[in-house]
């Protein structure tokens, strides 16, 4: 006689694809430990923050997020936990259902300043900084984006000149998470041997961070201008493996990939808002949930939340592999944002105007997304990028 097979679980709302049976125990277990930490320090304040426009613990956040293991958690050696990609994406996805500012914070940390220490850097330089940014308790940034250069940084104007055995830097950065409270920053340069990134502790004399005021997106989060008025630096402070724009895109691959899944948990967060308003919030007798309109915007939203998870998890398996593409992951990014604030646009519409209070999280959500949706790389960007790998032909130029 044939087994019987065993009975089919209940369908979850949460998990309608069943996606969770592509995590390990592990992969789970980090996933709780983010969102717990999420839960306790950081919903129950960032309404204030966003309201407010500041992050002000932002330095005891990240030594917390140093311990739990989330800052450089891709990375190996040097203090860093050495996690999967997915369990990376796992974390920017529990990180960005808090909010978006929260894992631009990480994000940048260790997806921009220590990787390119950790893949760029001598021995030194990352026995220098890697330990202390693990841990948190030096904040890093990245300085590539200038005021009239963001989508083409090889027109970028900050140089750097040899004088001695000396670098003397001179330029500016512009829209730079976490510059303002780094103590080191990664900035990329002109010189005469092409494009090359330096290590610039902060406390350096001609450098500057004044923090970026009256943002309307991304307001639970330090953005910055880097002033660098001919800092002088020792020859050690050249990342000696970076040569060229190769360098710094690299990096930014690191950061996409995190935004791929990030994104979606933004969308999650305003999702479930919409879901559990549908089923509360009555009008002509009977929950809104129960109109058929409602119902097929919480069906389409689900849909796309859900195969722009599973997409993000089909990106990080390649990533683990060592067989994800730079091209993949604009496939991602131009995906999962554009979808996510689309989630989010409708959950607005379910909502109301209750749509628009931060005492729910979806306005703050969409509009931290109309942020994300341009750095690392805006839409057309992306859409590019993905058009030459298509035909082969380069309309960049």
């Amino acid at each position: 006689m044939p087994a019987t097979p065993s009975p089919l679980p209940p369908f979850d709302p949460s998990d309608p694809l069943g996606l969770d049976d592509l995590l390990t125990d592990e992969d789970r277990a980090v996933r709780s430990t983010v969102r717990q930490w999420a839960a306790d320090r950081v919903l129950p304040h960032i309404a204030d923050w966003y309201e407010r426009g500041e992050l002000p613990d932002i330095r005891e956040l990240a030594r917390e997020l140093g311990a739990i293991g989330a800052l450089g958690m891709s990375l190996t050696g040097y203090g860093c936990a050495g996690a999967s990609h997915v369990q990376y994406g796992l974390a920017c996805l529990e990180l960005e259902a808090a909010d978006s500012g929260i894992r631009s914070l990480v994000s940048v940390q260790g997806s921009l300043a220590m990787y390119a220490i950790w893949r760029f850097g001598s021995e030194e330089q990352k026995r220098q900084w890697l330990p202390r940014m693990t841990s948190g308790e030096v904040i890093g940034c990245f300085g590539l984006t200038e005021p009239d250069h963001g989508s083409d940084p090889a027109g970028m104007r900050t140089h750097a000149k040899r004088d001695g055995t000396d670098w003397v830097l001179t330029g500016r950065k512009m829209w730079i998470t976490n510059g303002s409270v780094a103590g080191v920053a990664v900035v990329w340069a002109r010189t005469d041997e092409g494009i090359r990134g330096f290590l610039v502790p902060t406390d350096s004399a001609g450098f500057s961070a004044p923090e970026i005021k009256h943002k309307w997106s991304l307001r639970a989060s330090v953005t910055s201008e880097l002033v660098l008025d001919e800092v002088r630096l020792p020859a050690d402070a050249l990342l000696p493996e970076a040569r060229g724009l190769g360098g710094p895109l690299r990096c930014l691959s690191h950061a996409r990939y995190g935004i791929v899944w990030g994104s979606m948990g933004a969308a999650r967060s305003c999702f479930e808002a919409a879901l559990d308003y549908a089923r509360t919030r009555e009008q002509f007798g009977k929950p809104i949930g129960a109109f058929q309109l409602t119902q097929a915007k919480l069906a389409d939203m689900a849909l796309e939340l859900h195969k722009g998870v599973l997409l993000a998890h089909h990106l990080g398996r390649r990533f683990d592999a060592r067989r994800l593409l730079p091209e993949q992951i604009s496939f991602g990014k131009l995906n999962n944002v554009r979808e996510a604030l689309d989630i989010c646009r409708t959950a607005r519409t379910i909502l109301g105007a209750n749509g628009i209070s931060l005492e729910y999280p979806v306005m703050r959500h969409a509009t931290n997304l109309e942020s994300v949706l341009t750095y690392e790389g805006t839409a057309e960007m992306h859409q590019l990028v993905l058009g030459k790998a298509l035909t082969g032909l380069d309309a960049f130029r």
